[in-house]
């Protein structure tokens, strides 16, 4: 059983994450923020011993075996070393940092300590991607050709904070969505991006000269050619996942999501046949693969490497946007 440790009293754990660490038998026994009154109220709501305000006092603790790292962008680089050099396991928040060496010395750091580095992108723990990945493995499609992801979204009001006024923490629909895109891309296709462009739209929700929308392509090493739509102010729009070759189609529907819901048809000259899914809870599935990788049995859903290569393309996305270039995408990998 893991025992967790919390740096971040955030409402991504209190709705999905603590949760899923105890649904496969980890024990969350610590929570760590730098506001006594927040933390103290967060141990109260869920049951966790106790509470520290500092990442020195989480990570010191021979209690905590692994730890799950939540904070905004900017924190991570920092906690994440401090974690590694404590010998904790971390599973940390994507995007990894704020630019791609912050993210190498975090993945070093990890490397460095001998201990298991995961990226939180919860999307690779969905059947509809798990089914669209080994359908395009089995040669079900023929070659892959293009892909179009359909990620734009209503922020609610409760998380309308950060993510549409703080720059310096990794604010906007880019750094948010798009890497979820570009992971979710990567996992399913089994290629990389090398180029990006992109738009990035202000629809009024954002401040401070963020996105609160992007549209944009990348290019592929295969030469398959990527569209995406990401955004934080679409109230009414669906998500999907599509994946077209020479010779058939995959179309997710309502599959860029953190439930464990969607769809997947296939479409060819036989017509259309939906594949068969197994729903789980995404953040269970991302969980018991690193419990897994820790007991060297396996490798974790999302590798450190992999949040690099997902920030790098959300960064060249942004440039692409600031720019209206074609940006080559650079991971240092």
């Amino acid at each position: 059983m893991t025992h967790w440790g919390l740096i971040g009293a955030s409402t991504i754990a209190h709705e999905w994450v603590i949760d899923a660490m105890r649904a496969v038998g980890g024990e969350v026994v610590s929570v760590m923020s730098t506001s006594a009154e927040r933390g103290a109220a967060y141990v109260r709501d869920h049951g966790i011993a106790k509470s520290v305000t500092s990442v020195a006092d989480l990570v010191g603790d021979p209690n905590v075996q692994s730890v799950y790292i939540s904070t905004t962008n900017e924190l991570h680089r920092d906690q994440v070393i401090a974690a590694a050099r404590a010998g904790k396991h971390i599973l940390c928040e994507k995007p990894l940092a704020m630019s791609i060496e912050d993210a190498h010395a975090m993945v070093t750091a990890a490397r460095d300590a001998g201990v298991v580095m995961a990226t939180n992108h919860h999307l690779r723990g969905a059947a509809t991607h798990r089914a669209m990945r080994d359908a395009i493995a089995a040669g079900t499609i023929g070659k892959p050709l293009a892909a179009r992801v359909f990620h734009a979204v209503y922020l609610p009001p409760h998380l309308q904070g950060w993510r549409l006024d703080r720059p310096e923490a990794g604010g906007g629909v880019i750094l948010d969505i798009t890497v979820h895109d570009t992971d979710t891309l990567r996992f399913v296709l089994g290629d990389d991006p090398v180029e990006a462009v992109g738009l990035g739209q202000y629809g009024g929700m954002a401040k401070a000269g963020l996105e609160d929308a992007a549209m944009g392509v990348l290019r592929f090493k295969s030469g398959l050619i990527a569209q995406f739509h990401d955004g934080f102010t679409t109230k009414y729009a669906t998500t999907g996942f599509e994946v077209h070759g020479s010779e058939g189609s995959l179309i997710g529907r309502d599959c860029m999501t953190q439930k464990p819901v969607g769809t997947v048809t296939l479409r060819n000259m036989d017509g259309e046949t939906e594949l068969s899914l197994d729903h789980r809870n995404l953040y269970q599935n991302t969980l018991v693969a690193f419990d897994e990788a820790i007991a060297g049995r396996g490798k974790p859903l999302c590798s450190g490497e992999d949040g690099i290569w997902s920030l790098s393309t959300g960064l060249a996305v942004m440039q692409a946007a600031a720019s209206g270039g074609t940006v080559r995408i650079e991971t240092g990998l």
